[in-house]
């Protein structure tokens, strides 16, 4: 059964959801590295899912390109001090666009990314109608039951 467009609409929310509650969990149990580095790539995660909600209909790896990219984007933009500004007056900003540059995110990004591409390229795969033959074409000769008969 093919995946509608409307069917990724209404299930990329829900991903995305997933993804944040499992960054909120994991900064509830842990306050170290694991707390930094896995909300890094949930946020590239939930990007990821705010790409397919807009084009519902998009191929894995451009997905996956365009996620990474806007989070590569959003994190070199730390450097102009903008939003670490904005950080300062909205909490939304700060969950958003980050306070401060850290290369090491530069890498967390492709990591919540990549295992979605594959799950993507997978769903799609199977979800893919096997072609049919056109009903007019003569099955080859092999294929055609031989008559046995006297």
């Amino acid at each position: 059964m093919p995946i509608t467009a409307r069917t990724v609409r209404l299930l990329m929310p829900v991903a995305a959801l997933l993804f944040l509650g499992l960054a909120l969990l994991i900064r509830v149990v842990d306050d170290g590295a694991l707390r930094q580095y896995s909300g890094t790539a949930l946020y590239a995660s939930m990007v990821w899912a705010g790409v397919l909600f807009l084009r519902p209909r998009m191929t894995p790896v451009p997905a996956g390109t365009v996620a990474t990219l806007f989070c590569w984007v959003v994190e070199c933009a730390q450097l102009t001090g903008v939003p670490a500004e904005l950080s300062a007056r909205s909490l939304a900003a700060r969950l958003a666009l980050g306070v401060q540059f850290d290369p090491v995110d530069l890498a967390w990004y492709p990591a919540g990314v990549a295992p979605l591409v594959v799950l993507h390229h997978l769903v799609r795969a199977r979800a893919r109608p096997t072609p049919q033959p056109p009903r007019d074409v003569v099955p080859p000769p092999a294929a055609r039951p031989v008559d046995t008969r006297p």
